[in-house]
C-alpha cells in the first residue's frame, strides 16, 4: 500500500511502516559549512545554541550538529535577528531519520511526547501575550537568557517553586519567536495530533480487520491523553466515545513503541517496539482476531517465528501460505528439532520428524505451484479434527506428555465452492502450535485422503483397515512404509556412495511410487504420487546418481496420465528437460543437440497450447532466437507467453523481457528493495552511467564479473553499479556479502531467479545478466558481457589516465 509524505511550509515530515516514532533535526549547510559558521557565531554559546540543546535533548541530536551546538554562557537578544534571517536563508527543515528506513508516514511523527507539547503550549502562550515586534529587540536590551528550562512544580499553595529560573518577558518574547521560526512547520510534533492524522496510521501487517472511520466522521473523532499510570501518548475515540486507537510510549523515552488497533472498541491488533529501537519487532493479535503473535527478528516487517498462534490459525495460515505460494509462511509453522526436543518427545522420535518437516519445507514450493484448488480468492473456513491426545510420557523414550491433532484437515472456501486441505499432524510448543507434514488437497465436494499419523495410528480412528474413500488400506501403508525406509536410505548416502548404489535405491524407490499411483484411491491422490514421480526421477537422474531413470521417466506419461492432459503435459516436460541434460556430454554434437531440443520443444508446443508448461517451453524457444540475435523472432514468442498466460509469473517474465529487448534508446524507470530494506530508485542515479548487475551466489561466472566491475568502478569516476541478487533467499545473499563487500547498491526481492519482480522486470532467465544505461538514464545495451563493458564505457566517459 502506499506510504504519503505529508509538506509543511519548508518541512518535509513523514513517518514509517516500521512503525518508527523519532525524527531528527538536521540543519541543511552548503558545502560542508558548519552551522557555527553558517550563524557567525564564536566558540562560546548563545541563545539559539542552549534553547535547541535544550529543546532537542530528547531527540538524540546527531553528534556533528551537536559539535556545533554546544557551549555554556549567554548572548545578547539583539544578535537573535540577524542569526533567524541566516538559517531561513539556508533552509531548516526536519528530516527523515536515519535509520535506514521506507518513506516514513507523516501522521507517526505527529505523536510526539508530552513534554515537548508543553513546550509548544508555552511558545504559543508567549506568542500571543507579547505584543512587541521584534524590531524593538534590539541590542539595546541586555536581559540575559539562562539556559535551562524546569518543569514546573508547585508547592501546597499552588505557586511555582522559587528556587527555579525564570524568563524575563523581553526573553520569553524571542524564545518565543524562535521556536515560532524554526519549530512552527512542525507545530504538530510539539502539540496533540489532530484526529485525521492519526487515524491515518495503519497496522504494519496487512491482514488485520480493525475500525476505519469514514472521512465524513473523521472531525467528529477526538486525540485525547492516555490515562495511564505508567504510559504517557494518545487515544483516539469516535464521537460516541468508542475506542478507535491508542498509541502509547511505555518506556518513558519519549517515542511511541505501541501502536495499538480496535474493532467496536475492542483491542484487535498491536504493533510493538520491544527493544525500543524505533522499529516494530512483534506483532499480536488480540480480543476477536484471535492469538497471534510473531516475532520480527530483523525488523523487515515480515513475521519470521510465531511466538504464540493456536491450531485453529495454524490451519488457517496452511490455507494462506498455499493460496500465495509463500514458502517462508509455511515454513515458520514447521517444527525444529530443537523445539521437539523443547517438549520432551525422544531422541529418534524428535528426529523423525524434524526431518519430514525439512522435507515438508522443500517440497511445499512445488505442490503450491502444481496445485489449483486453492485458487487466489480462497479463504478459511473453518478447522476439522477430532479431540487432540496426549502422548504420554515414556512413549518411545518421551519425558513429557504430549499434545496432538492427528489428520487435522482445514475447510476453505474457493469461488464459492468448498474445498479440504489435509493439514495433517500438529504438535503443540508451548504457547504455538507445529506442523511436521506437508498438507495434501481435495478438490471441491471430496474428502482428503487422511495419512498415516506419527502417534495414533495402530487401533486409532484415523485408520480404516479396509480402506475406503477417505481411509488408507492395508497395502498401501505397507508401501509408505518401504517407502520411508527407502527414503532414510538415500538420506543417509554420502559423497563416497557408489552411483550403482545410489541406482539402485532410486529404482526400489520409483517401483514402490509407481505401486503406490495404481492404488491411490482417488483422482486427486493419484496425481499427487505421479507428480512425486516425476520430480524425485528427475533429479536422480540429472544429479547422475540414476543414469536409467531417463527411460523410466519418459514412459509415465502414456503410462499413469491417460486423460489428464495438464497431467500429461508436466510429465512431459520434464521428460524433455532431463534428456536435453543428458545428451549434454564432453563429447556431444551441441548444435545438434540445440536443434533437437528446439523441434522438441515446437511439437509439444503443438500438443499442448495452453498448459502452464506451455508457456515455460515458449520462453526457452525466445531465449534461444536472443542467443542467435532473432530479436524479432525471441520477441513474438515473448508476445505470446505475455498474452496467453497473462497474470502469471511466466507471462510477467515474458512481458519484461519484451520492455528489455526493445528498450534500447529508451529512458528507462527501475525500482526495488535493496538487501537492507530501503526503496531504490533508477531515476536517482541519472548524470551517470549505471551498469545493472544481475547474479546470485551459485553462479559462478557472476563472481568473476564482480571482481571486473570493481576494477571498471576505479577506471570510471562516476560510474555507478547496482547488483540485483536473485538467490531464493535473502540470507544467502546476505551471508555471501558478509564474506565478499560489494561498495555498491545490491537489491533483493522474494521469488528467485523464476519469479522475483526484480527478475521479472526485464524477463531475466540466464545469469549473469547485464545492462548499461548512460547518463540520461537510456538504455545502451540490453545483455552485454564484462568483457564488452570497457569499450561502451570508453565512449561514455573519460577513463582515469
Amino acid at each position: 500500500m502506499g506510504v504519503p509524505e505529508f509538506e509543511s511550509g519548508t518541512s518535509s515530515l513523514s513517518a514509517t511502516r516500521s512503525n518508527q516514532l523519532s525524527y531528527t533535526p538536521e540543519f541543511l549547510v552548503s558545502e560542508g559549512q558548519s552551522l557555527r559558521e553558517l550563524l557567525g557565531l564564536s566558540k562560546g554559546s548563545c541563545l539559539l545554541s542552549d534553547l535547541l540543546s535544550v529543546f532537542f535533548r530528547p531527540l538524540a541530536l546527531p553528534s556533528m550538529n551537536r559539535r556545533f551546538l554546544r557551549g555554556q554562557g549567554s548572548c545578547k537578544i539583539g544578535q537573535h535577528q540577524d542569526w533567524l534571517r541566516r538559517l531561513l536563508r539556508h533552509g531548516y527543515r526536519f528530516s527523515r531519520t536515519a535509520l535506514g528506513c521506507q518513506p516514513l508516514k507523516a501522521s507517526r511523527l505527529l505523536l510526539a511526547n508530552s513534554a515537548h507539547a508543553t513546550i509548544g503550549r508555552l511558545v504559543v502562550s508567549a506568542v500571543v501575550a507579547v505584543t512587541l515586534p521584534l524590531a524593538r529587540l534590539t541590542s539595546s536590551s541586555q536581559t540575559q537568557y539562562t539556559p535551562h528550562f524546569h518543569r514546573k512544580s508547585r508547592d501546597s499553595n499552588g505557586i511555582m517553586d522559587r528556587t527555579e529560573k525564570a524568563l524575563s518577558v523581553q526573553t520569553l518574547a524571542s524564545v518565543a519567536f524562535l521556536l515560532s521560526a524554526l519549530v512552527v512547520p512542525s507545530t504538530a510534533l510539539a502539540d496533540t495530533p489532530s484526529p485525521k492524522a492519526a487515524l491515518s496510521l495503519e497496522p504494519v501487517q496487512d491482514e488485520v480487520t480493525y475500525e476505519k472511520v469514514p472521512a465524513a466522521d473523521v472531525a467528529k473523532c477526538e486525540v485525547r491523553d492516555i490515562d495511564h499510570p505508567k504510559w504517557t501518548g494518545w487515544e483516539v475515540v469516535a464521537g460516541d466515545g468508542t475506542m478507535l486507537r491508542r498509541f502509547a510510549d511505555t518506556n518513558k523515552d519519549k517515542k511511541i513503541d505501541l501502536w495499538s488497533y480496535y474493532n467496536f472498541g475492542i483491542e484487535v491488533y498491536r504493533d510493538v517496539d520491544a527493544d525500543f529501537n524505533g522499529k516494530a519487532d512483534q506483532y499480536q493479535w488480540l480480543g476477536t482476531s484471535g492469538t497471534r503473535w510473531g516475532l520480527d527478528e530483523n525488523e523487515d516487517g515480515k513475521i519470521d517465528r510465531w511466538q504464540r498462534i493456536s491450531v485453529e490459525e495454524v490451519s488457517a495460515e496452511v490455507v494462506a501460505a498455499v493460496r500465495e505460494g509463500d514458502e517462508s509462511r509455511f515454513a515458520r509453522m514447521l517444527a525444529t528439532e530443537r523445539e521437539l526436543r523443547s517438549i520432551g518427545l525422544g531422541e529418534e522420535k524428535a528426529k523423525d520428524l524434524s526431518e519430514k518437516a525439512a522435507r515438508a519445507a522443500r517440497s511445499f514450493g512445488q505442490l503450491a505451484k502444481r496445485q489449483n484448488a486453492v485458487g487466489p480468492n480462497a479463504k478459511w473456513v473453518q478447522f476439522a479434527s477430532s479431540t487432540p491426545g496426549i502422548v504420554p510420557s515414556g512413549t518411545d523414550g518421551s519425558t513429557k506428555d504430549v499434545l496432538v491433532y492427528e489428520n487435522a484437515v482445514a475447510m476453505f472456501e474457493q469461488d464459492d465452492k468448498s474445498g479440504q486441505l489435509l493439514v495433517g499432524t500438529i504438535v503443540r510448543v508451548g504457547d504455538a502450535w507445529r506442523l511436521v507434514d506437508l498438507p495434501s488437497i481435495g478438490a471441491e465436494g471430496e474428502g482428503v485422503a487422511q495419512g498415516n499419523g506419527h502417534f495414533f495410528t495402530p487401533g486409532s480412528a484415523s485408520m480404516a483397515s479396509a480402506g475406503g474413500r477417505n481411509g488408507i488400506g492395508e497395502a498401501t501403508q505397507e508401501l509408505v512404509v518401504k517407502l520411508e525406509k527407502i527414503d532414510a536410505a538415500l538420506t543417509a548416502t554420502t559423497p563416497d556412495t557408489k552411483v550403482s548404489t545410489l541406482a539402485k535405491l532410486h529404482d526400489q524407490r520409483a517401483e514402490i511410487v509407481e505401486s503406490l499411483i495404481e492404488t491411490a484411491g482417488s483422482k486427486e491422490e493419484k496425481e499427487t504420487w505421479v507428480r512425486q514421480l516425476v520430480d524425485t526421477v528427475t533429479v536422480a537422474v540429472q544429479s547422475g546418481s540414476y543414469p536409467d531413470g531417463l527411460s523410466r521417466l519418459s514412459k509415465v506419461a502414456s503410462k499413469f496420465c491417460r486423460g489428464n492432459e495438464g497431467l500429461s503435459a508436466y510429465a512431459e516436460f520434464q521428460s524433455i528437460g532431463t534428456e536435453y541434460v543428458t545428451r549434454q556430454t564432453k563429447d556431444a554434437d551441441f548444435p545438434k543437440v540445440q536443434e533437437w531440443y528446439l523441434k522438441t520443444l515446437n511439437d509439444f508446443i503443438d500438443r499442448y497450447p495452453k498448459t502452464p508448461e506451455t508457456a515455460q517451453a515458449l520462453l526457452q524457444l525466445a531465449l534461444s532466437k536472443e542467443f542467435e540475435d532473432k530479436t524479432r523472432e525471441a520477441i513474438r514468442n515473448y508476445r505470446r507467453v505475455a498474452s496467453d498466460f497473462a497474470n502469471t509469473d511466466a507471462g510477467r517474465k515474458a512481458a519484461g523481457a519484451v520492455r528489455r529487448l526493445e528498450s534500447e534508446g529508451r529512458r528507462i524507470e527501475f525500482e526495488g528493495a535493496t538487501i537492507d530494506g530501503k526503496q531504490f530508485s533508477l531515476s536517482k542515479l541519472r548524470g551517470n552511467p549505471v551498469v545493472i548487475h544481475y547474479w546470485a551466489t551459485w553462479c559462478e561466472p557472476c563472481k568473476q564479473d564482480m571482481k571486473a566491475l570493481r576494477r571498471m568502478r576505479a577506471r570510471y569516476p562516476g560510474l555507478q553499479l547496482v547488483g540485483v541478487n536473485v538467490d531464493t533467499t535473502r540470507d544467502l545473499a546476505v551471508g555471501f556479502l558478509k564474506e565478499n563487500e560489494l561498495p555498491w547498491t545490491q537489491l533483493f526481492e522474494d521469488g528467485g531467479l523464476e519469479s522475483s519482480p526484480l527478475s521479472n522486470e526485464f524477463g531475466v532467465q540466464t545469469l549473469p545478466t547485464m545492462m548499461l544505461i548512460d547518463r540520461n538514464g537510456k538504455m545502451v545495451r540490453h545483455n552485454l558481457r564484462v568483457a564488452e563493458l570497457d569499450g561502451e564505457l570508453e565512449s561514455m566517459t573519460k577513463p582515469k589516465s
